[in-house]
């Protein structure tokens, strides 16, 4: 049995691909950064083990992966979902806004990478999935931080496709629109009204569909695909 590990797995997005991976028959090692009430009501609901540490710290991440193999045994599935918002206009954002986005966001993906690929190497098998996002295809007023963080995942993930390949690491990104989760549930109605109107199906994406991406592009029927990206956004941006 293959083990998974997700980061920010115990609630969104994470949540539901952490389920959704136990359900494909993975043993699945969800991460978290600070909700222990949360994250315990997570493994209780659904038995899936909870790991806390910081995805913006190398060794934190070091010492996690670690634990995590010394749990359930050597990572073979990275999903690299963690991400924070901190928006703001440029000419009102801190250094510490951008610094902190980048390093959440984009730098996680490089340190759990980093933790887990030589492993992936040794045993010539892995897979990795980047969450990414539309507003990284496509932009996004006041996100200039969450923008530039989940762009460069799509170019990450793209040099790393080609450095995995040879050793049976597929490497594959997963653009969400806007998915019905409390992030977004928490935007003023008006401005919900008119991000749903821009939808071409008219509605918010649901985590498991976003999950089910997920399931795929890690199994073996996904084998021949790496380096791309699959937007799942209701087809709000074609890209």
């Amino acid at each position: 049995m293959r083990v998974a590990l997700v980061t920010g797995g115990t609630r969104g997005i994470g949540e539901a691909i952490s389920v959704g991976l136990k359900d494909a028959g993975y043993k699945v090692a969800a991460n978290y950064a600070g909700n222990d009430e949360r994250a315990q009501a997570f493994r209780e609901r659904t038995g899936i083990s909870v790991f806390k540490f910081d995805v913006s710290d190398p060794e934190a991440v070091n010492a996690g992966v670690k634990a995590i193999e010394a749990e359930l045994g050597p990572v073979d599935v990275l999903i690299n979902n963690a991400g924070i918002t901190k928006d703001g206009t440029i000419h009102k954002m801190g250094y510490e806004q951008w610094k902190h986005v980048i390093e959440t966001n984009l730098g996680s993906c490089f340190n759990c990478c980093r933790s887990v690929i030589d492993g992936m190497r040794a045993r010539k098998f892995g897979r990795i999935v980047n969450i990414g996002s539309i507003n990284g295809q496509a932009g996004q007023y006041g996100q200039v931080n969450y923008a530039a963080a989940k762009s460069g995942i799509h170019g990450f993930t793209k040099a790393l496709a080609q450095e995995g390949a040879r050793n049976n690491i597929t490497v594959n990104a997963i653009a969400p629109g806007y998915i019905d989760t409390d992030m977004v549930r928490s935007v003023p109605p008006n401005v919900l009204e008119k991000i749903v109107a821009k939808i071409p199906v008219g509605r918010l994406g649901h985590a498991d569909e976003i999950a089910r991406g997920v399931v795929f592009l890690v199994s073996d029927d996904a084998g021949f695909i790496t380096g791309s990206t699959l937007s799942i956004n209701g087809g709000q941006h074609m890209y």
